[in-house]
C-alpha cells in the first residue's frame, strides 16, 4: 500500500516537471520567434500581415516582433561599388566607350519605399537603366575631342545628373568617376593621322626657319665680304701696288711654310741640271 503511495507520488511530481518544462520550452521558443537581430551596417524592414510595410525603420541591436503577425527584413545600407559600360554617340556622331564607377547606397529613411518599389536587389534594378541614360544624354553634348581634352568637365556633368537622377528612387551616391573612355577605329585613324599631319608641320617649319637662318648668315657673309673689299679698294688707292706686293709675300710665306713641314716635297733647282756640284766639260 505504501509502495503504491509513493509511486503515485513519484508520477504526479514527474507530470508537474513536465507540464513545466513544456511550458517553459514553449515560452522560450515564443521569445525566440519575438527576437530578430540587426547588425552594424543594416537596417530592417518590417512587413505587417494587417498593415502591410511599417515606415519606421529599425536600427541596428536587438528588437522584439509580434511572431506570425511582423517579419523583419534585413537591407544594407553600406557602400557598394559598381562599373557601369555604355556605348554612346558624340556630338560628331563618333561612337565612344565609356566606363562609370559608382559608389551608392539606398537612403536610409527611404528604405520602406525602396523595399516596396524595387526590392532587395534595388542597386541591380535602377543603377544600369539611369547610368546609360545619362551617360548618352551628357555625352550627346560634346565632341569627341571635348570629351579628351574637357574631361573634368565631362565627369562633373555625368556626376550632377546620374545624382539627381538615382535621388529620384531614394538611391544616393557618394562618388561617380570615369575610370575608361576609348573612341572607335575611325577615330583613332584619324587622332593619328592629325599627329602626322601635326609632326610634318612641324617639320616643315623647321625647314623654313633654317632656311631662313641659311639665308640670313649669306647675306651678312657677302655683307662682310663686301666691306672686306672695299676696305682693301681704299688701301690700294693710299698704298699702291705696295699692299698687293705685300699680299703676295705673305701668301707666298704660308705657302713656303706648308711645303716645309711635308716630308713629300722635293725641291728641284730652277737651271734643270740634276746633278748638283758636277761642272760640265
Amino acid at each position: 500500500m505504501a509502495a503504491s503511495e509513493g509511486a503515485a507520488a513519484l508520477i504526479g511530481v514527474l507530470n508537474r516537471v513536465i507540464k513545466y518544462a513544456v511550458a517553459a520550452g514553449m515560452g522560450a521558443s515564443a521569445l525566440q520567434t519575438s527576437l530578430f537581430t540587426v547588425d552594424g551596417g543594416e537596417r530592417a524592414v518590417i512587413f505587417d500581415r494587417f498593415r502591410g510595410v511599417l515606415p519606421e525603420v529599425v536600427s541596428e541591436g536587438t528588437h522584439f516582433r509580434v511572431p506570425w503577425v511582423q517579419t523583419p527584413h534585413i537591407m544594407d545600407i553600406r557602400t557598394r561599388p559598381r562599373t557601369i559600360n555604355s556605348i554612346t554617340g558624340t556630338k560628331d556622331l563618333q561612337m565612344v566607350n565609356m566606363s562609370l564607377r559608382l559608389l551608392s547606397k539606398p537612403a536610409e529613411d527611404k528604405l520602406p519605399t525602396i523595399f516596396k518599389g524595387l526590392g532587395m536587389d534595388w542597386d541591380e534594378r535602377v543603377l544600369p537603366s539611369i547610368g546609360n541614360e545619362v551617360v548618352k544624354s551628357v555625352v550627346a553634348q560634346y565632341n569627341a575631342e571635348q570629351l579628351l581634352t574637357q574631361r573634368d568637365k565631362v565627369s562633373r556633368a555625368v556626376r550632377e545628373a546620374l545624382t539627381l537622377r538615382a535621388s529620384d528612387f531614394g538611391i544616393d551616391l557618394e562618388d561617380v568617376a570615369i575610370t575608361h573612355l576609348s573612341f572607335g577605329t575611325e577615330f583613332t585613324k584619324a587622332v593619328e593621322m592629325k599627329q602626322v599631319a601635326e609632326q610634318d608641320a612641324e617639320r616643315a617649319r623647321f625647314v623654313v626657319l633654317k632656311a631662313e637662318q641659311e639665308r640670313n648668315a649669306a647675306v651678312i657673309r657677302a655683307e662682310g665680304e663686301s666691306e672686306s673689299a672695299k676696305l682693301i679698294s681704299d688701301a690700294t688707292k693710299v698704298a699702291g701696288a705696295g699692299l698687293i706686293e705685300l699680299r703676295r709675300i705673305e701668301a707666298a710665306k704660308d705657302i713656303a711654310e706648308t711645303m716645309a713641314r711635308s716630308g713629300n716635297v722635293v725641291y728641284l733647282p730652277s737651271g734643270g741640271n740634276m746633278l748638283l756640284g758636277l761642272n760640265p766639260r
